[in-house]
């Protein structure tokens, strides 16, 4: 159903429009429909609102032409002899309902608008509530954390704090042979400083070069001088769509350890139907945000975001093709290096564990250290 005709059967349905037999069928759509109904909901809170608008304006309106008959007799009382305290009696016994009635509907009319747009918010934070950000948040550390600052700020200032832990917050994966790296943006929440570590051990200071707040992608670097490179990556990036009900798998750092995932892509929009990304029926946790999302013949076609909370399996991918587009419009006041993607894919035809052995070099764990704390 395109939106234009869904918004035209919506208005038809409000306003009692529809056949019987027509509204028993939308009826029934609405059963099995999640989208639609909530649609639905939206629209009947939003024509709502806007009938309290015209109602507050109608008020309005009478209260202005009140306003302009009050400075009217109040120009002839001053005109006028002591009789003008006798008119002024008369004025208000003839207008005191009036001004009680307006002060009433006045107040019930605001209160009714901000009850509408309270309303019109409960769909966005139900939605929220909903979708979560894969971001790892370790209880432990943030204890340890907290208890750092406390030990800060008692023991003598001319001492040296010790070092803060890191907030292992999610996944990185190499895009570029030349040491630029994928992320989730929500992974870099209250950064002051990022490091990466692979599997093999090694470990690099990255900086964020480059930020996509639509699609909730960072590109960051590696800044370390001792940094040679990557050498050839064995992947390569799919700049076409996934076909429904492929086989797809991942990498991610849910724990210390690198944790492998696979299942299959479930849909080809994403959450709410954001066509973006991916569904894919993969158990993911806390901690795989931004990890790379492959195919079987290994091309990375995604990058793991979030999941649906209470719909076990539901997690999503925002999808490879706008990785490419955002590395295509990259500023260049944002490289570092020229940022060169791989072009031949070293996976293909391949077991999964061979697969995973090229690969788990190449993916990182994120860690965050942030003067705030968790």
């Amino acid at each position: 159903m395109k939106d234009y005709g869904m918004y035209e059967q919506i208005e038809r349905y409000l306003n009692g429009a529809m056949a019987a037999e027509e509204r028993a069928a939308f009826e029934a759509l609405l059963q099995t429909d999640p989208r639609l109904a909530t649609k639905v909901q939206e629209h009947a809170q939003l024509l709502q609102a806007m009938q309290h608008y015209g109602q507050r304006q109608t008020l309005k309106h009478k209260l202005n032409n009140l306003h302009a008959e009050m400075e009217a007799d109040f120009d002839l009382a001053q005109e006028a002899t002591p009789q003008s305290a006798q008119i002024w009696k008369v004025y208000w016994k003839r207008h005191a309902q009036t001004i009680a009635v307006a002060a009433s509907v006045s107040l019930l009319s605001v209160f009714g608008t901000l009850w509408s747009v309270q309303q019109l918010k409960a769909p966005v934070r139900q939605q929220t509530a909903r979708y979560v950000e894969l971001r790892r948040e370790v209880e432990k550390i943030k204890k340890e954390q907290r208890a750092i600052i406390n030990d800060i700020n008692s023991v003598d200032p001319s001492v040296k704090p010790a070092p803060r832990p890191a907030r292992f917050s999610g996944t990185g994966f190499a895009i570029s042979s030349d040491g630029y790296i994928v992320t989730s943006s929500h992974v870099l929440e209250g950064a002051d400083s990022v490091m990466i570590e692979n599997k093999s051990g090694l470990k690099y200071k990255v900086t964020e070069v480059y930020r996509d707040h639509d699609n909730d992608l960072s590109i960051l670097h590696i800044a370390d001088p001792a940094f040679t490179g990557f050498g050839k990556l064995p992947y390569t990036f799919k700049n076409a769509e996934a076909d429904l009900g492929e086989r797809v798998y991942t990498l991610g750092y849910p724990r210390e350890d690198i944790v492998f995932g696979e299942g299959a892509l479930s849909s080809t929009s994403g959450f709410e139907g954001d066509t973006t990304s991916y569904q894919i029926s993969i158990p993911l946790n806390p901690g795989n945000s931004g990890g790379p999302l492959l195919d079987d013949k290994g091309n990375m076609i995604g990058i793991i975001s979030g999941k649906q909370v209470g719909q076990e399996g539901a997690a999503f991918a925002v999808k490879s093709t706008y990785l490419l587009e955002m590395i295509a419009e990259l500023p260049a006041a944002a490289t570092l290096a020229p940022l060169t993607l791989p072009k031949k894919n070293n996976l293909t035809g391949n077991s999964r564990p061979q697969q995973l052995k090229k690969l788990k070099d190449y993916v990182f764990v994120v860690k965050v250290y942030s003067s705030k704390g968790v």
